[in-house]
């Protein structure tokens, strides 16, 4: 139950930040005492956002002791909200420090508040002289300061105070939005011997260093006040990133990596702070707060002041109306108590006020280019709509003139008067009943396009087959219409010896893949198996004047159907011939009736029996390549491996990066034909493994493993690893041989020899890994 805030004493100047829509306050003071031992503690507010009573209402509350102490002095540095690294979750960040009695050693301690909303260590450290100047908090969470020309930096990766090696004389520090290598420091270093300097850049969790200049350039590290790195991505090892900086010119200056693309001039002078509003549809908006309590915002797309504010204690950004967008809390100074006069805002219609006059905030006015913009915009939306009012004409205008003059060449039949046309008229007439037999293709021709072909067969396109351990796979890849979908499709083989008159039927287990839609190329691949008996509905029937593309294109739909079989039967008959079938139901239409459904049997060619054709081959050399032996090698794998779906569930932190944690096995290669799966070759076809690893939220998501049984297990062991310690993984179907009585699986303390000695117990019945970490059988 939320209260409404009362205390005058908790919310004096607070440090505040924002987290989840919510913003929280943090302060310092006396812990309550009888005695002369009352210490300090810090005590923090978590408020939220009341649309109806336009107020923010208390959501929770807490304190932590930090001193015992009477003497000691106890007071906060900076808060932030930043992710931590081993929960992988943005957490709220607190530094306090505790000064001594002599001020002879100072006492940092950094916490974080949990989910739980109690305030819990994150890094201690000591040092012997107080901080000054710019203290950065990052994430990690990373604690940075500069001391007597050095970069020093802490935080629970580091153990301890560590410095950077690198001495600069100029020093700008930001973090990318990358998995890792996010926090990073950049810098002049003189050359020795040399009067110039050049710029580089230091990582500092791995400790990389790395050209600065493809950040920011030479020129501006020494006049920069602060940076946001809107972007960023590496691309063949290097690093490219879109960033923003504001320099003490008042400017603020957009780069692309390393180069200057567009110039804002700033109204006030020492930026400290840089953040990116998110409105939504309405674009991006960049809000620079400055010394003596100045904010300013700038769109990201013109790159033109938005609006100014003056008399701010804080600005947040964060989605505290819960409507999936940010909006900017301005806290405005002078008030004794704080939020007691703020503002709510995303400069797009969405503004919640209190204590504030409700005249809109002081906007530059726009310059004449903003004009002009604005104008080309309109012109051209009223452009497009007069292309399409034309186009309209035009297709009425044809459509009279096509009439008129069937009128007149009706009423010119009927009076056996002789028509004369113009020769334009001649070029432009199209013949509705002609005699000759071109015209009669060209007609029937018209009719098959315009009605469904729902007596076509399927077109087989490609036959192929390989064999692999045992087992051969046959495929293949066929084209259907879309107006006439068929279901149950499945394959047969029957072998020819020539040694007795009827074919024996093999038998086989057969697989239906979907493949991509823009499969006219010949490399395209299949990227998930699907259900034989369900196809996509038939797209919408298009205007006869967009008819540049064949309706057949349009309505084709490309499938690929494997069948395994065993190797034995058809190698004691010998040197054999297999006759290829495809078995299927076409249905004519969405309204017929299950009786008139008959199966359909289409004999789809024949294969040569060669056991030199092994599975794999190509897949194996090239998997980068794009070629229908690797999609084929694909297929044909995905018809043999055992396949697995586990759902992976973690209620308390965020996945990670688990497709990027894959990528990095020894062996694991993308394959292109389906870009999603990833191929594991550790030794041999028998340790070939497929997976494809699909994110639903931070939270969940689905693994698909194609592989031996054995193998599943080692990659689970492995995967449990990695994964954080209250995550669970359950099986969602199987195939092949997996057992179906696993039920769940739950992370613990096992080691790779525990789950392999489990897994080689006789008749394995999988039930459950408990929290216990051990297993039941």
């Amino acid at each position: 139950m939320m209260e409404s805030v009362l205390s005058e004493d908790l919310y004096r100047n607070p440090h505040r930040l924002s987290h989840c829509g919510k913003t929280i306050s943090f302060n310092c003071k006396r812990a309550p005492g009888t005695n002369d031992n009352e210490g300090s503690e810090l005590i923090f507010c978590s408020l939220s956002f009341e649309r109806e009573g336009n107020t923010f209402l208390k959501a929770a509350d807490g304190a932590a002791v930090i001193s015992r102490k009477r003497l000691a002095h106890v007071d906060i540095v900076k808060c932030k909200s930043v992710t931590d690294a081993h929960k992988r979750a943005t957490a709220p960040c607190v530094l306090v420090i505790k000064k001594s009695e002599k001020r002879s050693s100072f006492q940092y301690s950094l916490l974080t508040l949990s989910s739980s909303n109690r305030l819990e260590p994150c890094v201690e450290f000591k040092l012997p002289y107080q901080m000054k100047g710019a203290v950065y908090i990052l994430q990690g969470p990373t604690v940075l300061w500069r001391h007597e020309g050095g970069v020093l930096y802490t935080s629970p990766q580091a153990e301890g105070v560590r410095q950077v090696p690198i001495h600069f004389s100029h020093c700008v520090v930001g973090e990318l939005p990358l998995h890792k290598g996010q926090v990073f420091v950049l810098g002049l270093q003189k050359l020795p011997e040399e009067s110039t300097s050049q710029t580089l850049g230091y990582f500092v969790e791995d400790g990389q260093v790395f050209d600065g200049s493809v950040i920011l350039p030479h020129l501006y590290i020494s006049i920069t006040q602060c940076i946001l790195v809107v972007a960023a991505d590496r691309v063949d090892g290097v690093l490219k990133c879109d960033v923003v900086a504001a320099t003490s010119n008042r400017q603020l200056v957009y780069f692309e990596n390393g180069v200057v693309k567009d110039v804002c001039q700033l109204p006030f002078e020492q930026p400290e702070n840089i953040q990116v509003v998110n409105t939504g549809r309405y674009g991006s908006l960049f809000a620079v707060s400055f010394c003596e309590g100045h904010v300013c915002t700038i769109w990201k797309e013109t790159f033109q002041i938005a609006a100014l504010w003056s008399s701010v204690t804080s600005i947040h950004v964060d989605d505290f109306l819960g409507c999936g967008t940010d909006q900017m809390l301005l806290v405005f100074k002078d008030r004794v108590i704080a939020l007691e006069e703020f503002l709510i805002t995303d400069l797009c219609g969405i503004s919640f006020s209190h204590g504030q006059d409700t005249e809109a905030p002081k906007t530059s006015p726009p310059p004449p280019e903003n004009y002009l913009l604005t104008l080309k915009a309109l012109e051209s939306r009223l452009q497009s709509g007069l292309t399409v009012l034309q186009e309209l004409q035009r297709e009425v205008t044809v459509k009279e003139s096509v009439l008129r003059q069937s009128v007149k060449a009706l009423t010119d039949v009927v009076s056996e008067r002789e028509p004369v046309l113009t020769q334009h008229e001649q070029e432009g007439l199209i013949a509705l009943w002609d005699s000759d037999d071109e015209s009669k293709n060209e007609a029937l021709d018209d009719k098959i396009h315009d009605i469904p072909a729902v007596s076509s067969k399927p077109r087989i396109d490609k036959l192929w087959h390989r064999t692999t351990e045992g087992r051969m796979v046959v495929g293949v890849i066929l084209t259907t219409d879309r107006s006439a979908p068929v279901t149950n499709v499945s394959l047969s083989i029957l072998t020819d010896t020539g040694q007795c008159s009827r074919p024996a039927v093999i038998q086989t287990q057969s697989q239906v893949f979907w493949l991509p839609a823009a499969c006219s190329s010949p490399s395209s691949s299949s990227s998930s198996s699907f259900s034989a008996s369900t196809f996509p509905e038939p797209p919408a029937k298009k205007s006869k004047q967009h008819n540049a593309i064949s309706t057949n294109d349009l309505n084709a739909c490309r499938v690929a159907v494997t069948a395994v079989t065993k190797l034995t039967p058809l190698l004691n008959s010998g040197r054999v011939k297999c006759h290829v079938m495809l078995h299927y139901i076409q249905t004519p239409d969405a309204f017929s009736f299950m009786s008139n459904q008959r199966p359909v049997v289409l004999h789809c060619g024949q294969v040569a029996l060669d056991i030199q054709n092994n599975l794999h081959t190509e897949l194996l050399k090239t998997p980068q390549l794009i070629a229908d032996e690797v999609r084929e090698d694909f297929l044909s794998l995905l018809a043999v491996l055992d396949h697995w779906v586990f759902h992976i569930d973690s209620p308390e932190y965020s996945l990670g990066d688990i497709n990027g944690w894959i990528q990095k096995r020894v062996g694991c290669k993308k394959i292109e034909v389906s870009p999603q799966y990833l191929l594991l070759n550790s030794s041999g076809p028998s340790a070939l493994m497929l997976l494809n690893w699909h994110q639903i939220t931070p939270f969940q998501g689905e693994l698909h493993v194609h592989s031996s049984q054995l193998q599943m297990f080692q990659f689970l062991d492995s995967l449990l690893a990695y994964l954080p310690e209250s995550c669970s993984i359950q099986p969602l179907k199987g195939a092949g041989e997996q057992p179906t009585d696993i039920k769940s699986v739950n992370k613990g303390g096992r080691t790779s020899e525990m789950l392999l000695g489990e897994y080689l117990v006789p008749r394995l019945p999988w039930k459950q890994i408990s929290k216990a970490h051990h297993w039941k059988c």
